[in-house]
């Protein structure tokens, strides 16, 4: 008895979302296009995009989904801040603050460009092309690699977010949540994509004539 193949459908259903944000560097180095290149590339799909001004509002719920998050922040923080041999004076709370402070004026002081992908694993394949949060430590090939050279101590210095070009939901969990702070429902669309049959149909050796 023949076995029968997975359908196309069903492969479709198994894609994620995930969101991505290009910050205020990124649009102000015209650097728009190459990145979402990138992303086109691998074979993920755009099902929403917008070009806007986030308001200072909608930047803190981006960052922000609860207030332990901003004591959880400023953990991290000190611990990474201990590893390399710097006193931290601040309290976890008061630093977390600290950072989503940055991080909000920044991603409000210019337009951004927010964007949603799908594909499989949609999540890990965007981090794993953006690269590490500080680009400094990012691989060569990925967005933060080849296009930046900021850094946290930079950053620090300069008592700002660190700038790093893009931000990708690091989990399902987030993705849900941040696609919501940026699009409504009806803005991302569910559509056809050629190149999703060479991608996903199981059925593509059926392809000749």
């Amino acid at each position: 008895m023949e076995l029968q193949k997975p359908s196309f459908a069903k492969a479709m259903a198994g894609k994620e979302k995930t969101l991505v944000l290009l910050k205020p560097d990124a649009v102000q180095r015209n650097l728009i296009g190459e990145i979402i290149s990138k992303f086109e590339r691998v074979g993920l799909k755009i099902v929403a995009l917008k070009f806007l001004v986030p308001t200072k509002e909608q930047a803190f719920k981006h960052y922000v989904k609860n207030e332990e998050e901003i004591t959880a922040l400023g953990n991290r923080s000190i611990e990474g801040k201990k590893k390399s041999g710097i006193e931290v004076k601040e309290s976890p709370k008061e630093l977390g603050q600290s950072i989503i402070d940055r991080l909000v004026k920044f991603l409000s002081s210019s337009p951004v460009v927010a964007i949603v992908l799908e594909g499989n694993q949609a999540i890990a394949v965007t981090r794993k092309l953006v690269g590490s949060t500080e680009p400094l430590q990012s691989a060569v090939g990925t967005v933060r690699g080849d296009y930046t050279v900021d850094s946290y101590a930079l950053a620090d210095n300069g008592d700002r977010a660190v700038r790093n070009l893009v931000h990708a939901s690091s989990s399902q969990f987030d993705s849900e949540y941040e696609i919501k702070v940026w699009f409504s429902e009806k803005e991302v669309v569910n559509y056809k994509n050629v190149r999703d049959k060479i991608l996903y149909d199981v059925n593509f050796d059926s392809i000749n004539e």
